[in-house]
């Protein structure tokens, strides 16, 4: 036995190596950091104990109401929730694609390739591809392009045509729906595909020919078999999905929008860097990661606490 411990701390060794050195050492860093004002123009930092946090989570009584010390943080904080509306749709997606793609129809392997391709692609390029579809002007944007067609093929046209063009990425009752719309085509054929793929060849074919012999029609046996029998699989990849979620939107808002209109598309994440790159103060941006790290870890202790339940209760 003892042979075989040894033999298994070697093989996990350099998994916990990278450990150590890329994942817990900066955030050991990061919880240091947010003890300091630093700001890397001015020079070395000075230890404020708690003050980053007060700065950034505290509220005080002012002219009568309750303000935010940092009002962008909890306008960048529901961002991010609200971008998050995007897991509800492309996990209804995900469950549907796998459910046509589990039949057995000619080509069934060329179009999980085909849905699985987005998600192999990289980011940027995809946020690059999607900014072209999405621009306002008409000669440029396909999308405003083909509404503006559109429009014309009723006899609007002129001032009144462009009035009626979703300014996509630069109208802020426009950019986090279009946003959504790019994470859900991103998501929708990637991995939670695959794992809906995978908890549907699990179901026992009895339980479809019981229905079947019921009398039970395509959305009762979807409904009553297929939901409940991925409910494992449903609320893992729920949870993943918020855990990514909450540290995710970067990419597209710095790609995309840059973060605007007016901090409309501008996620925790993307704050952080702002903070860090931008406006220099280390510090503070170390502690609003910090804070996104707490959010995270309670997302997956959530993931431990009930995950092995619902695996029972199913």
């Amino acid at each position: 036995m003892k042979g075989q411990g040894r033999a298994a701390t070697l093989f996990l060794l350099p998994n916990l190596i990278g450990f150590l050195i890329f994942t817990l050492g900066p955030v050991l860093v990061a919880a240091g950091m947010s003890l300091y004002r630093y700001q890397l123009a001015t020079g070395t930092p000075s230890f404020i104990g708690l003050t980053n946090f007060v700065d950034l989570l505290g509220f005080a009584w002012v002219d009568g109401e309750w303000k935010a010390s940092d009002p962008y943080f909890w306008q960048y904080l529901a961002n991010t929730l609200f971008l998050m509306l995007n897991i509800p749709l492309s996990m209804m997606g995900s469950l549907l694609l796998a459910v046509l793609l589990n039949r057995d129809l000619p080509g069934r392997i060329f179009f999980r390739t085909l849905f699985f391709i987005p998600h192999l692609c990289s980011g940027i390029a995809i946020y690059m591809v999607w900014k072209m579809l999405l621009t306002f002007e008409p000669n440029v944007g396909i999308i405003n392009a083909f509404l503006w067609n559109f429009y014309h093929m009723l006899g609007i046209t002129g001032a009144d045509a462009v009035a009626l063009l979703p300014g996509w990425l630069i109208d802020g009752r426009w950019a986090k729906p279009a946003l959504i719309i790019v994470f859900v085509w991103a998501s929708v054929g990637g991995f939670n595909m695959i794992l809906y793929l995978a908890g549907l060849q699990n179901i026992s074919p009895e339980l479809y020919e019981a229905a079947d012999i019921d009398g039970a029609n395509w959305w009762m046996k979807l409904r009553y078999i297929t939901v409940p029998q991925l409910a494992p699989t449903s609320f893992f990849i729920l949870v993943t999905s918020v855990i990514g979620g909450l540290q995710g939107g970067f990419e597209a808002a710095y790609i995309m929008t840059g973060g605007g209109p007016g901090g409309e598309t501008t996620t925790i994440s993307y704050y952080i860097y702002t903070q860090a790159y931008e406006q220099l103060e280390v510090g503070y941006a170390a502690t609003i990661s910090m804070v996104l790290f707490a959010m995270i870890f309670v997302a997956t202790l959530i993931n431990w606490r009930y995950s092995g339940k619902r695996l029972e209760a199913v």
